[in-house]
């Protein structure tokens, strides 16, 4: 993680996953999205008064994140998402690199705007790929929350990587990510990095949790983004992105990954 955004949360006290899944799981959710410069982000968590912890696992505090994006032909996940229908959803693998632990997750929208995530744990070896069993569950899961299953094959379009910490803020029971050195990737394609900002996104009830506040008091406002749809919208500008239109034209500062 950015050096200077690291050291600005060392001081801060560490929660375990298991207390922080317990008191703050949240698997049915509001998300709000920020796009912040990294060093912007330093000053405001600096100035957050509200008891802040952050995950830590085996003396490590940043994890290196990655997940693939599956979609059929004819792109049928993103444009429900690009059109904003109510029963869109998403299909990917995410994969905790430090951990090397691979999930097969598929996220709907409920009531209200909330997320509703479900996952089985994957094979490592398949997370680039929808194997039989794991169609099924992708099946089963999507006719049970939104009535229908993709009208074809999926298959993998964009990769995602980040590095995230995680804040757990106690006294609302809310969380907050932080993502940094985020990249995307279709297949066969260079990535492409968010150079000098981060991904800040909240994660509570339907009531704005005290970092939500904190970001609107001093001027930051949320931004809808999707790492799955608007990653997608930025490197494929063919495709309709009218609701990222604001984001992809003011906050989303795209540059390419040379070759390792």
């Amino acid at each position: 993680m950015n050096a200077g955004l690291s050291t600005g949360l060392r001081h801060l006290p560490a929660v375990g996953l298991e207390e922080l899944n317990t008191a703050a799981a949240l698997q049915t959710r509001v998300d709000r999205k920020y796009v912040i410069p990294v060093l912007r982000a330093k000053q405001l968590l600096a100035s957050l008064d509200a008891g802040v912890r952050v995950l830590e696992m085996d003396g490590l505090r940043t994890f290196e994140y990655d997940s693939v994006y599956f979609d059929t032909p004819q792109l049928d996940s993103y444009l429900l998402a690009a059109r904003g229908r109510r029963r869109r959803y998403k299909v990917r693998t995410r994969t905790y690199v430090d951990s090397a632990a691979s999930f097969l997750e598929v996220k709907t929208e409920g009531g209200r705007e909330a997320t509703v995530k479900e996952r089985i744990p994957y094979g490592l070896e398949d997370r680039s790929r929808i194997t039989a069993e794991g169609l099924a569950y992708v099946n089963d899961t999507l006719a049970a929350a939104v009535g229908a299953v993709p009208a074809g094959p999926l298959g993998p379009v964009l990769e995602t990587r980040y590095r995230r910490t995680t804040l757990f803020l106690p006294a609302s029971g809310s969380r907050a990510t932080l993502d940094e050195a985020v990249t995307w990737r279709r297949p066969g394609q260079q990535p492409w990095l968010l150079d000098g900002s981060m991904v800040l996104e909240t994660k509570s009830g339907s009531t704005a949790g005290p970092l939500d506040r904190h970001l609107w008091a001093n001027g930051i406002r949320p931004c809808r983004i999707s790492k799955f749809a608007t990653g997608m919208a930025a490197l494929c500008p063919q495709l309709p992105a009218n609701r990222w239109h604001s984001t992809l034209g003011r906050s989303l500062p795209l540059t390419p990954v040379p070759p390792a």
